[in-house]
């Protein structure tokens, strides 16, 4: 298998990752995980084969995940296919807990109204002013959210912990356009292109009426 361009084999990429996720440095998970901060280092920026089973168990319980997900096995599968926990409390989140978890950028889903029904798609996105912003092509089935309300979604699944989050904004979605600076603006402040690649010039803004959110919490 040819070795990815950026030096880094998917178990690298996926534990460096997955850290990020959690927020920990790489001397918290070495730590954790009984290593040499440089060997954690080398894992995450090396690529080659992976190392064997108790390392691989030591590493995954110190990024609380599981072996099958560092190694990529679950990336064709949708999330939470973990058991529930034992007593698991729903929780309404404040507003402000909302925004904070939609962050700056990422992946979320958009649904709309289409010509032939409702859709619910993935996009990229960024946060900018507090609204949710996302490019497309023009004729694309994102792209027809302009002028609508719309719901968009974004979440999070915690398998090891059993434990999830997800984030609700509805509000009408505006093509952003003239004047030319906010464009450019919006171009600048994006965090990342979108992966699906190609020409996307639309830029959609859904401006938050509502926002909702709830987490899963173990007592």
């Amino acid at each position: 298998m040819t070795a990815p361009a950026d030096g880094r084999g998917d178990l690298g990429r996926r534990a460096a990752a997955r850290r990020s996720e959690l927020g920990l440095s790489r001397a918290e998970v070495a730590q954790r995980a009984g290593f040499a901060e440089e060997y954690l280092a080398h894992l995450e920026e090396h690529p080659g084969p992976a190392p064997g089973t108790a390392t691989l168990l030591r590493l995954a319980g110190a990024l609380r995940t599981s072996v099958p997900a560092l190694l990529g096995g679950e990336q064709d599968l949708p999330p939470g296919l973990g058991q529930a926990a034992a007593h698991p409390e729903l929780v309404e989140l404040t507003e402000q807990e909302c925004r904070e978890r939609l962050g700056r950028h990422g992946v979320g889903r958009i649904a709309l109204y289409t010509e032939h029904g409702p859709a619910v798609l993935p996009v990229n996105y960024t946060v900018v002013d507090g609204s949710v912003v996302y490019r497309t092509a023009h004729g694309s089935t994102p792209g027809q959210a302009v002028g609508q309300e719309v719901a968009f979604e974004v979440d999070h699944v915690d398998e090891a912990m059993s434990r999830g989050w997800s984030v609700l904004v509805v509000g009408r979605a505006l093509q952003v356009g003239a004047p030319e600076e906010e464009v450019r603006r919006l171009a600048r402040e994006a965090r990342s292109e979108p992966w699906a690649g190609g020409e996307r010039e639309l830029w959609v803004r859904v401006q938050p009426e509502r926002i909702t959110g709830r987490r899963i919490d173990i007592p």
